[in-house]
């Protein structure tokens, strides 16, 4: 068994005293006080819930029962309405559960928070990557594994750029759709790996055996769940139960992709390094001010759809408030963040910001 290594963390510089991330935190709590309302969901997350699950589950239940097998454009349809329904799932409900802002329930809160594995993950792997490396270390290159996504794409300018890059802006977006593929497949074994590696199970409270038990159970209910039956009682050939599985797949991945890559990969982002002693030039809220990004704020249905997740701003800062209230607290961190000259990112429109995450992919590939 291969020895433990400690992750080489890097520190935040001090707050130093009341600044900009005190003044935000007491007037958000300010907000909730006054207002009488819970940081956690409400009734309409409650209801949103139910409609996003079903846009997974009635597909399923709909192929399954051999609706599909009426056509085949129908039976590749409910597939790919599966893959829109997973991206629901994916941003607005398991993210949250797993941020446990869902709510105020920390056993419901990990419950939900398992709904990952019918979509084909593990969620002690996404909160390490997400939770732990990625919301602490947003765009540190080594750090946020959120931006290593090895060495066929350049997502730093710390990263070592490889001839090929020069096109990745071009095939970026095959890669993307592979994304949620990786985690039905062998990207979970390969985290339980490499996070045993670096001491981070423990954070879960869980050994390596136990860890890859848990994947290895995992797989095979969703695969059971997802592939199983349907080829035995969706009423087409096998492969065709396989090529919807992959354009399930495929479709949220580039879906997935595209909503979390622009929050972070764009040009205005600073991703910036620690020094020679491992500390860094900012605190940890300002950190996350230069190297986050809004986009889309006035599109309430893509909104509602990503879980809130076009106002990465907000999530960022404030992980533990469930998304459902990121429209009402954004006023307030951008009234503090212009008081203190702190840098407010933000695009007006999804394809703004699609334009400009595919002009950074094409900068980063030939600089």
């Amino acid at each position: 068994m291969s020895s433990v290594q400690k992750l080489p963390l890097v520190k935040f510089a001090p707050r130093n005293g009341v600044g900009f991330f005190d003044t935000l935190k007491a007037r958000i709590d300010e907000y909730f006080t006054t207002n009488k309302l819970e940081m956690h969901g409400n009734t309409s997350m409650k209801w949103k819930s139910v409609a996003i699950i079903s846009m997974y589950l009635v597909p399923y239940a709909a192929m399954v029962s051999g609706l599909g097998a009426v056509n085949l454009w129908l039976f590749y349809g409910l597939w790919i309405l599966m893959g829109i329904g997973m991206t629901g799932i994916g941003c607005s409900i398991m993210h949250d559960s797993n941020h446990d802002s869902y709510s105020g329930s920390k056993g419901l809160n990990k419950y939900l928070g398992k709904i990952i594995i019918l979509v084909g993950g593990y969620d002690v792997t996404w909160r390490l990557q997400h939770n732990v490396l990625h919301h602490t270390y947003t765009n540190i290159d080594g750090l946020d594994h959120d931006i290593d996504a090895g060495i066929l794409l350049r997502f730093s300018p710390h990263q070592k750029r490889r001839r090929f890059h020069k096109f990745q802006h071009i095939y970026a977006w095959f890669l993307y759709g592979l994304l949620t593929f990786q985690w039905a497949t062998i990207k979970d074994f390969r985290q339980v790996r490499d996070y045993h590696k670096l001491d981070l199970l423990k954070k879960e409270k869980l050994t390596l055996k136990q860890a890859l038990l848990q994947v290895g159970l995992y797989k095979i209910i969703y695969y059971t769940f997802i592939m199983v039956l349907p080829m035995l009682f969706a009423g087409v050939a096998w492969y065709h139960v396989v090529l919807g599985f992959c354009a399930m797949h495929f479709v949220s991945g580039i879906m997935l992709s595209a909503i979390f890559q622009l929050a972070h990969v764009m040009g205005e982002c600073e991703f910036p390094a620690p020094n020679d002693s491992k500390k860094m030039e900012n605190n940890w809220a300002i950190h996350q001010m230069m190297n986050t990004a809004n986009f889309a704020p006035k599109n309430k249905v893509l909104g509602w759809f990503i879980g809130g997740l076009n106002r990465q701003v907000e999530h960022h800062l404030f992980p533990y408030i469930c998304h459902v209230h990121y429209k009402n607290i954004a006023p307030i961190v951008r009234k503090t963040a212009e008081e203190y000259g702190v840098p407010y990112y933000e695009r007006p429109t999804f394809f703004a910001a699609l334009k400009e995450h595919t002009r950074m992919l094409k900068e980063l590939g030939r600089a």
